[in-house]
C-alpha cells in the first residue's frame, strides 16, 4: 500500500517536472522489489533495483544536469535518429532478456516479464533527460505491465498501472505543452 502512494505521489511530481519524484521513486521502487520478487517476476524486481539507482541519477540530472549545448537541462523532444535508436534498443533488449530469463529463472512468463523490463529501461532514461517521448514509453510499459499483474492476480499493482496508464495520458499532454512553450 505505501509503494502504491509514493508511486502516485512521484508520477504527480513528474507530470509538474519537479524533482522531489525522484526519492519518492527511490522508495517505491524498493518496496516493488521485495513484491514482484516474491511473485517470481525477476524481471520486473531487478527492474525495480535499477529504478531505485536510476532515482538518484534522475535526481542529479534534474537538478545539475545539463544539455549537449550547456544548457541546464529543460523539457524537450528527441529527435527522430533518437526515436528509431531507442525503439532499436528496446527491440534488441527484449528477446534476449527474455531469454536471458527463461533459461536462468523458474519465471512462467519470460516474455512478457521482458518487454516492459525492457521498455521501462528505456523510459527511464528518456524521464531522466527530460524528453517528452518519456510518456508515450511509460503508456505502452503501464499497458503490458497492467495485463501481467492482472495474470499474476496482484490485483492493487493492476489497479496502480492503470492509473499510471492514464497519468502516462496526462503527462505526455502537459510536457508537450511545456516543451513547446520552451521550443
Amino acid at each position: 500500500m505505501l509503494a502504491f502512494v509514493l508511486s502516485l505521489a512521484m508520477v504527480a511530481c513528474n507530470i509538474r517536472v519537479n524533482p522531489n519524484g525522484w526519492p519518492l521513486a527511490l522508495l517505491a521502487s524498493l518496496l516493488y522489489f521485495l513484491l514482484f520478487w516474491h511473485h517470481r517476476l525477476y524481471g520486473e524486481a531487478s527492474l525495480q533495483i535499477f529504478f531505485a539507482l536510476m532515482a538518484g541519477w534522475g535526481w542529479w540530472q534534474w537538478l545539475r544536469g545539463h544539455m549537449a549545448d550547456g544548457r541546464a537541462l529543460r523539457v524537450r523532444t528527441l529527435s527522430t535518429q533518437g526515436r528509431l535508436w531507442l525503439l532499436t534498443a528496446v527491440l534488441v533488449a527484449w528477446p534476449l532478456l527474455g531469454l536471458f530469463l527463461r533459461r536462468f529463472t523458474d519465471t512462467d512468463v519470460p516474455w512478457w516479464d521482458a518487454l516492459p523490463t525492457a521498455a521501462s529501461i528505456a523510459g527511464q532514461w528518456l524521464l531522466g533527460r527530460k524528453y517528452v517521448e518519456n510518456w508515450p514509453t511509460w503508456l505502452a510499459v503501464n499497458v503490458v505491465s497492467t495485463a501481467l499483474f492482472a495474470y499474476k492476480g496482484l490485483w492493487l499493482t493492476v489497479l496502480l498501472y492503470t492509473l499510471f496508464a492514464l497519468l502516462s495520458v496526462v503527462g505526455w499532454r502537459a510536457w508537450q505543452r511545456t516543451a513547446a512553450a520552451h521550443g
